[in-house]
């Protein structure tokens, strides 16, 4: 049994850890600073809770000193200084970040490090990032490579045909930071929220436009291999629209405080939602101009006795399917390990990683059977 450590006591972590002890082999220590949220986090007798404060190094390192891995559901602002108490203290490093810069410190952490450091290990980047890779891996030679990810609500009920599905912080960091894409071969920077597209998908009319961080480390492993390459949030027609008003009409980019504060209180959360996951690649394999397309959708349901959201299970199940190939010797154990490095079919057989599996009608997320690759996951019964 390896002892894990996860920092932050929410909704992800929180499902992150009920994954882990579930099977067995795992024992989790959850860590937060916050005595209301590890006061909500599920009894289990493998499951330990820990008062501490990232910016304690002393006690940071304490906690994870000794532990096999430590896998991080922090806000993004706060995830490099638990990859530096990882780097301190020998302990495998996973996270769950979008952040561009703090992944580049990790990564620096990483060139000297004993362990592995494994970032990016959600859904977008990450799962998304493996689906781009294998399906670029099966052409001779790349033109485009469009990744569409969207954490949606199932009822949309208001202007922004939007609910709260996770957090706040990393939201607007998306909305607001600048975005990777290869134009031309090269890699280049493009502000977020621009480039609208619409598309269709099982019936349903969606809007797409830049957000930071969703390409991951994939970016650079495919510059100057691929013409053009992108990574665009998925949304109900009419978001892109309002949310630009109040980024830059109401100056709102420049008052994240009141951002938050706004969506938090205007915006309810829900439990109800899906993930939309859309992957087209182009290139041509024996002289063909060809297209390899990955289109899924996975729903809130019912994990074990607990319902999670659509995003609960996609975030958690990226990390942990991530940190079970690791103990089970299938990635790096040293250095940094980017995602496209991990197989898909590795990952679609892993124990958690079968929560992408589309789900057959009136099935749970357990009962789901093997993939084909490409089909659309429709909504349970």
């Amino acid at each position: 049994m390896k002892d894990i450590v996860v920092i932050g006591a929410g909704k992800i972590g929180g499902a992150i850890a009920d994954m882990l002890v579930a099977t067995g082999d795992y024992r989790v220590t959850i860590a937060d600073r916050s005595e209301g949220q590890l006061a909500a986090v599920s009894r289990h007798p493998a499951i330990e809770t820990r008062v501490v404060d990232i910016s304690d190094e002393g006690g940071l390192d304490a906690v994870l000193s000794g532990a096999f891995a430590v896998l991080s559901a922090a806000p993004f602002h706060l995830t490099g200084q638990v990859a530096r108490s990882a780097f301190r203290t020998g302990t495998h490093y996973l996270d769950l970040t979008e952040d561009v810069a703090t992944t580049k410190q990790v990564e620096q952490l990483a060139a000297g490090a004993s362990t592995a450091f494994i970032p990016q290990c959600g859904l977008a980047p990450g799962f998304i990032s493996i689906v781009a890779n294998d399906l670029a891996k099966r052409f001779d030679s790349l033109d485009s490579v469009r990744m569409r990810v969207g954490a949606l609500p199932q009822f949309p009920s208001n202007a922004l045909n939007y609910n709260l599905t996770w957090s706040t912080d990393g939201l607007i960091n998306e909305y607001i930071e600048p975005c990777e894409a290869i134009v031309e071969g090269r890699l280049i920077s493009v502000p977020a929220m621009e480039e609208r597209e619409e598309f269709s998908l099982d019936g349903v009319t969606y809007e797409a436009f830049n957000t930071s961080g969703g390409l991951g480390t994939l970016a650079k492993s495919l510059e100057g291999k691929v013409r053009t390459m992108n990574y665009r949030t998925i949304r109900y027609p009419g978001h892109q629209a309002i949310i630009k008003a109040l980024l830059n009409d109401f100056n709102l980019k420049n008052r994240r405080d009141v951002l938050k504060d706004l969506f938090e209180n205007s915006l309810p959360a829900t439990m109800q939602d899906v993930v939309v996951i859309f992957v087209t690649v182009c290139g041509w394999r024996d002289g063909r101009y060809m297209q390899e397309t990955y289109a899924n959708k996975v729903y809130a349901g019912m994990v074990g006795t607990r319902q999670m959201s659509a995003i609960q299970i996609t975030t958690a199940a990226g990390i942990t399917t991530v940190l079970d190939l690791l103990a089970q010797g299938k990635l790096p154990a040293r250095g940094f390990v980017r995602q496209e490095e991990i197989g898909l079919d590795d990952f679609l057989a892993n124990r958690f990683g079968r929560f992408y599996v589309p789900a057959k009608a009136g099935s749970s997320p357990q009962g789901r059977s093997r993939p084909d690759g490409g089909q659309v996951a429709r909504r349970p019964a």
